[in-house]
């Protein structure tokens, strides 16, 4: 069997004339694996938005400072809903430096992002790459990978980055996390990060407008609509925050003051 398994065989055709949300952050971040429909639309954002970059990047701080709480907590199990194309500071190279052996499983619907996690991941036993949708959580927590490589019997942590405001369908999305909140375990934690939809500008609204012409259009949330998402377990504090807020805490060194109120993060554990 080849490196990409079994799964290759139902990827479905990438069209490179149609922007993919995975391709266009790929491209932002310095990435190599997109095309050039995605290097537009990205430009086309950034000159709306010039501090675009800026964000993504206080979005992999967030990340790193997220996955190495879930470390010093213990975990060594990561469930990555929307790993995206894999790229330098994503969970998996944050959690292999800090835990060599931690398991690592990730899940996107994007081929590009299937192929090369694949690809990156064929010689390490403690990882993989799911080619699936979040929203079919079942098939998810009961996929080959899954049920053999992560133990729900132990604390997993659950990262959602910069993906769920790419689910226009709040009400499926509420199911899909609610199933995946069941299955895990006592002291599991929820990294979720999630654009902000309070005092968008009409920058906002035109950056919203570009990527509704890509695979996944935007749907902002507001503070109370991305609270829900963590369902009934409690925040870590500061709980939910601004990245602005984020960033005053001593140490914290941010880059874009103009970023600052663009997305919303937070750490939930189960009780």
């Amino acid at each position: 069997m080849s490196v990409l398994g079994e799964q290759a065989a139902v990827l479905p055709e990438v069209d490179p004339q149609r922007p993919s949300v995975a391709r266009i952050y790929n491209f932002l971040l310095g990435g190599r694996h997109n095309f050039a429909a995605d290097r537009q639309a990205a430009a086309a954002a950034q000159a709306v938005m010039p501090e675009l970059p800026a964000i993504l990047r206080l979005n992999r701080q967030f990340l790193r400072e997220a996955v190495r709480l879930a470390d010093a907590a213990g975990i060594d199990q990561y469930l990555d809903l929307g790993c995206g194309i894999p790229s330098a500071g994503n969970t998996y190279d944050v959690v292999r430096r800090l835990r060599p052996a931690a398991r690592v499983i990730g899940v996107d619907i994007e081929p590009v992002a299937f192929v090369h996690g694949r690809l990156q991941l064929a010689h390490d036993p403690a990882a993989d790459v799911l080619y699936g949708d979040l929203l079919d959580a079942y098939e998810v927590l009961g996929s080959p990978p899954v049920r053999e490589m992560i133990d729900l019997g132990r604390p997993v942590c659950l990262m959602l980055v910069a993906v769920a405001h790419f689910i226009p369908d709040t009400g499926r999305l509420h199911e899909a996390l609610a199933v995946y909140r069941d299955a895990l375990p006592r002291g599991s934690l929820l990294v979720l990060t999630h654009a902000c939809r309070k005092g968008a500008s009409p920058r906002v609204e035109q950056v919203r407008r570009i990527y509704n012409n890509t695979t996944a259009p935007m749907a902002a949330r507001d503070a109370a609509e991305t609270l829900e998402l963590f369902g009934d377990w409690p925040l870590l504090e500061p709980g939910l925050m601004t990245f602005g807020e984020w960033c005053s805490a001593p140490g914290r060194q941010c880059e874009s003051d103009i970023a600052e109120a663009a997305f919303l993060v937070g750490v939930a554990r189960k009780p």
